[in-house]
């Protein structure tokens, strides 16, 4: 599970990238969580929880995978 702040808009379905010093992932949200309940979006500001196909770190950027 990570917890990561939006800076923009983000649903369900999207693709994400999470880069880092030793990540490098890709993989599509399946669900996400804001203050423990499940939503389908998120947007800038919010703090959303999702589960990740492996282990990333704090310092991590999370990108959302256009086109």
């Amino acid at each position: 599970m990570a917890a990561i702040e939006l800076s923009g808009e983000l649903n369900v379905g999207d693709t994400i990238h999470i880069k880092g010093h030793t990540t490098d992932l890709t993989q599509q949200v399946d669900f996400m969580q804001l203050e423990h309940a499940d939503v389908t979006a998120g947007k800038a500001g919010d703090n959303v929880g999702m589960k990740v196909k492996d282990h990333i770190r704090e310092h991590d950027a999370v990108y959302k995978v256009i086109g």
